[in-house]
């Protein structure tokens, strides 16, 4: 064990310890404002399990989540705050469903196509910022979180004008040519094919980030990029290409869950699967392998809120109180940071003892 490790070990602890205070803020807050707690809070933390059909649709959450912390993390590696998961998300949601609704193909080009275009318009949406950011030196937090919400009315252009159904007065496409439709993977839930995607989108990242000299140049920029530089590692180019993943995952996830949950354009505003991914990838510390254990924790746990608003007095918002503390937590720098340095300090009087011993 070396100071690299306890450092480590420190980030897991504190995530874990973040996760656990949260919850632990959420319950007393339900205890507080319910009539009946007790039932509140079982179907709050149970009722996700109680049958087959609720825990699916925790996996089903569950998929666009780990999309979208699969596309941040990897932009978030390499130490780049582009946040336009959001809308490249959203319009990858439109132009997959304006595809799904018009085009007549054969069921498995049809799929393949609207998978295809979802990625595409992702990767556009995704490359905005980084190219504002390299030709003008435009902030790209800003930009990207700007950028949401022009995609949000591209989004509603684009339905509005191609595939709107008029007859229900809201913005709603026609329905999907049934040639566009993931295939269901369990009979009586709405668990797809999308499922088998992410679970490859998964292992893919995760052996790129840790086994390929990308992963490498991704994570040393993350860490150094002045370091990277003097190492001759092209900064420019790899940085742009994690913008081109995290595009084409966002885009990707967007289409994915339209043709493989829905039946026709729906959406009224963001979902903020995007916005859901920043969490997922600050949970899972930007490792790949762990954005699934992020995705479903937070999947879980608003499907728990979801029964446990229809079935007592607790608003669904409470889901709201343990992002913010999950966040605030695991962010805040100084949070178990003595005791880490404590670790540290005790490691290193260890083998300078060892080392005068010998």
């Amino acid at each position: 064990m070396n100071s690299k490790t306890i450092e480590k070990r420190f980030d897991v602890i504190r995530t874990i310890l973040a996760v656990i205070i949260a919850l632990l803020i959420a319950l007393a807050v339900i205890v507080i404002v319910s009539d009946d707690p007790m039932n509140a809070l079982y179907n709050f933390l149970i009722g996700p399990v109680t049958n087959a059909r609720r825990f699916a649709n925790v996996i089903e959450l569950s998929i666009p989540l780990m999309f979208c912390g699969l596309a941040v993390s990897i932009m978030f590696a390499a130490d780049q705050s582009n946040m336009a998961s959001e809308g490249a998300f959203y319009v990858s949601c439109a132009v997959t469903s304006v595809i799904a609704v018009l085009w007549e193909l054969p069921a498995f080009l049809h799929v393949i196509v609207c998978l295809a275009a979802g990625t595409i318009t992702g990767i556009i949406i995704m490359c905005i910022p980084a190219v504002l950011k390299a030709k003008w030196q435009a902030n790209e937090l800003v930009s990207s979180l700007m950028l949401n919400y022009i995609c949000l009315y591209m989004g509603n252009y684009i339905i509005r004008t191609r595939v709107l159904d008029t007859s229900l007065g809201i913005t709603t496409s026609l329905g999907f040519k049934e040639t566009a439709s993931l295939p269901n993977l369990i009979p009586g839930t709405r668990l797809h094919l999308g499922l088998l995607f992410v679970i490859l989108a998964v292992i893919l990242c995760y052996i790129m980030m840790y086994h390929t000299g990308l992963g490498y140049a991704i994570r040393t920029i993350g860490q150094n990029k002045n370091f990277a530089k003097y190492a001759g590692m092209g900064v420019g180019g790899v940085v742009l290409l994690t913008q081109v993943m995290g595009g084409a995952l966002a885009g990707f996830g967007g289409a994915t869950e339209m043709i493989g949950m829905y039946n026709r354009f729906q959406y009224q505003g963001l979902p903020q699967y995007g916005f859901d991914g920043m969490l997922i990838a600050i949970m899972a510390k930007y490792n790949p392998a762990l954005v699934p254990v992020a995705a479903i924790f937070l999947a879980y746990i608003r499907t728990g809120a979801d029964i446990m608003n229809r079935t007592s007095d607790v608003p669904y918002e409470i889901i709201s109180v343990i992002q913010s503390a999950i966040i605030m937590l695991v962010v805040a720098k100084m949070f178990l940071n003595n005791l880490k340095h404590k670790q540290i300090v005790k490691y290193s009087k260890m083998q300078m003892e060892k080392k005068e011993a010998s």
